[in-house]
């Protein structure tokens, strides 16, 4: 006897992945899929960004390299942020799947590979190596993952997968500090290549692009459909809204170019231990875990625009607190202010792509966000390491920054959602 069309459905689904794992009856491939997404959003930012500067004074200790030099290897992987339109068009047409696994071996063969450097060039060259494979690893492929896999519930799932920053973040800095403590900067390096290949083939055995039509039961495919809605690259670039919206991310992205590469630095310049400063940044990362779950749900009723000008603004006032407190106390509610500001972000930006622009060109969108939004991160390490080197502090740098994240939420302010209709039909 044949089968009738809704059998085969429900074999297909099953065999796609759709069906509970044997052994994990009560865990949707879903959730697995997120769960990964979680650890190569966390592990690669954990790496390259909270953890950058536990190698800043090695660096430059055993190589006679200034800060500002060892900085221009953020600002030089920030130029692989040309590339991210081209990845991310990849990404809409071939899928999650391979664009994270080769980006995630990409990040692991950067990271080998800078254990045997003994040139400046060659930091330059393996930093941008990294930060390529980073494009394909973080926030593009979570952003289309989380959306497909749960449109319903995308805001609080984005949340809790770019929570995976924060958790790099409290992981990966303390794992650098106490191997380079041991065993030296470049097992530090190695370290890190290490995990990320394991996570490569963890991802190529259960990443899958999106779910079978039968994963959210009967109406499934309307609802696909209708998730990938939205607008076209040259449609969303005829827009005010798009240029806007870069505005603002851009001026987020100073968090990330300035304040977490130097955070550490900062805090042992004004007079704290090693020690003390990577606790301050793991317990940052720890408060924007928090602070990612309570942005994404909060994105379901505010609106993700609204709670991204929230965000700068907490943003602004912590920084500020780090520049009045010098090495007292008051460090300590810095650390817990801007936490609470930053964290979401990792959320927001994806989630206000989306929320503007649908999910037709997804990945090309937010890839030519991320390529305009370059500069900021191409300029800021250098600068920043120049202000100190003037200066011997890092204050004035901050300040900066405060004025970028004000003006930041004006453009965000400003920017009206050119395709609310489409969005809307994405719920």
């Amino acid at each position: 006897m044949s089968s009738t069309p809704d059998t085969a459905a429900q074999a297909r689904a099953e065999k796609e992945g759709g069906r509970r794992w044997p052994g994990l009856r009560r865990i949707e491939r879903g959730y697995w899929v997120a769960v990964v997404a979680f650890l190569s959003t966390g592990l690669s930012v954990g790496m390259t960004g909270y953890a950058f500067g536990a190698f800043v004074e090695p660096l430059e200790r055993e190589f006679a390299w200034t800060r500002a030099q060892v900085n221009l290897a953020v600002s030089l992987g920030a130029i692989s942020g040309l590339a991210s339109p081209l990845i991310g068009r990849i990404l809409d047409r071939v899928g999650a799947r391979p664009v994270m696994v080769v980006s995630l071996v990409l990040v692991s063969i950067g990271f080998l590979l800078r254990a045997f450097i003994d040139e400046l060039w060659q930091l330059y060259v393996l930093s941008t190596v990294v930060a390529i494979g980073n494009s394909g690893a973080t926030v593009l492929v979570a952003g289309r993952l989380v959306s497909l896999w749960f449109p319903k519930t995308r805001g609080r799932m984005m949340g809790i997968v770019t929570a995976g920053n924060n958790f790099g973040g409290l992981t990966m800095v303390p794992l650098a500090a106490m191997v380079i403590s041991f065993s030296g900067w470049r097992w530090g390096f190695a370290s890190f290549g290490i995990l990320m290949a394991v996570l490569s083939v963890i991802a190529f055995v259960v990443i899958r692009d999106r779910p079978p039509e039968k994963h959210d039961g009967p109406g499934a495919a309307p609802r696909q459909r209708a998730v990938l809605a939205g607008l076209t690259v040259r449609n969303a670039l005829r827009t005010r809204s798009f240029y806007l919206l870069t505005a603002g991310i851009s001026a987020g992205s100073f968090t990330y170019s300035v304040v977490l590469t130097q955070l550490i630095p900062h805090l042992e310049n004004e007079g704290l231990s090693r020690g003390a400063a990577s606790a301050a940044l793991s317990v940052m990362a720890g408060f924007g875990l928090a602070s990612k779950l309570i942005f994404g749900r909060a994105s379901e009723s505010l609106t993700a625009r609204y709670a991204f000008i929230v965000s700068l603004a907490i943003q602004g006032a912590g920084l500020l607190l780090f520049v009045v407190a010098g090495g007292t106390p008051v460090v300590w509610l810095a650390v817990i202010v801007f936490g609470l500001g930053f964290g979401g972000m990792g959320a927001l930006i994806p989630l206000t792509i989306a929320e503007s622009f649908g999910m037709r060109a997804f990945g090309a969108i937010m890839g030519l966000v991320t390529m305009i939004g370059v500069a900021p991160q191409l300029i800021g390490p250098p600068v920043t390491g120049l202000l100190f080197a003037s200066t011997g502090s890092y204050s004035i740098a901050f300040l900066a920054v405060v004025a970028f994240f004000a003006a930041g939420c004006l453009a965000l302010w400003a920017a009206r959602p050119p395709a609310r209709t489409e969005e809307v039909a994405s719920r």
